[in-house]
């Protein structure tokens, strides 16, 4: 646009000069105001392209940092203090509920596979190859009816106290640390206000000693106490994903050791007629 803006100046220009001078050759003011034009016009043109060159150049330099860039610089920003007490909440918590899980799945059992082989053994071959079966199959549910079976003898009712007995013993093992890992989604959120507070506290503290409300002063100390808040927020929501799918875990099997003992009890009824 610029240079078609030229063009017409320059056109006019020379109308200008053959209606007034009537001479078919410019005369050299005219050639050094043209050559002026074409100057500015040349360097208008260079500055806009400088300018749509460095416009381009700045998103890509931001988009090429990462996110974990981006979360590294967040994270030093908000200061060494509490966001290393919050790191080393998420840290504990991960372990907690890493090794909660495997445990978790490692006493996972298919139980109506064990409660056919506990079923086919005891009537075949007694209570014995029942307790066999048991010894030889992990999880919860198996010791609970090696329990049972080792307690057959002396009564289907001392059996089935036994069962109740050792069930909540296996229930407790499964809830092993859990709390820890409550604890850990509780303190995570709470630092991460207390940050916040404190570094509200400094703001104000600083907006007295300057006497006025700068922008520029407390910007810093405001940008702290969110950044604390923000990282103690998400460590609870990870850390809250991880407890949630462990509590309804403990559920499913807690569940399936209440029905397999009903159908323990069943099954040592029928096997004493």
């Amino acid at each position: 646009m610029k240079r078609l803006f030229s063009i017409l100046a320059i056109a006019g220009l020379l109308a200008f000069n053959a209606t007034t001078a009537n001479a078919k050759e410019l005369t050299p003011a005219v050639s050094d105001q043209i050559s002026e034009i074409v100057a500015i016009d040349d360097a208008a043109t260079a500055f806009v392209q400088d300018e749509a060159e460095a416009d381009a150049a700045a998103p890509a330099e931001e988009s090429s940092k990462g996110f974990q860039q981006v979360l590294k610089e967040k994270f030093i920003q908000g200061g060494a203090g509490f966001m290393g007490i919050v790191l080393l909440c998420l840290i504990l918590g991960l372990a907690v509920a890493i090794e909660r899980i495997i445990f978790l799945n490692m006493a996972t059992t298919n139980t109506k596979k064990l409660t056919q082989q506990v079923e086919d053994a005891l009537a075949s071959g007694g209570v014995e190859a029942a307790k066999e079966v048991c010894r030889n199959t992990r999880g919860p549910i198996a010791s609970i009816y090696y329990q049972g079976l080792d307690r057959v003898d002396e009564g289907v009712d001392a059996a089935e106290k036994a069962v109740v007995a050792y069930g909540g013993v296996q229930m407790g093992q499964l809830e092993k640390n859990v709390s820890w890992l409550s604890l850990f989604i509780a303190v995570a959120p709470m630092l991460g206000f207390m940050g916040t507070v404190i570094g509200m506290i400094q703001a104000f503290e600083k907006i007295s000693a300057a006497g006025g409300l700068d922008a520029s002063l407390i910007a810093g100390d405001i940008q702290v106490a969110l950044l604390t808040t923000v990282f103690g927020l998400i460590v609870a929501i990870i850390l809250q994903i991880f407890y949630n799918y462990i509590i309804a875990k403990i559920d499913s099997i807690v569940n399936s050791m209440e029905d397999a003992s009903i159908i323990l009890v069943d099954m040592l009824v029928d096997h004493k007629k």
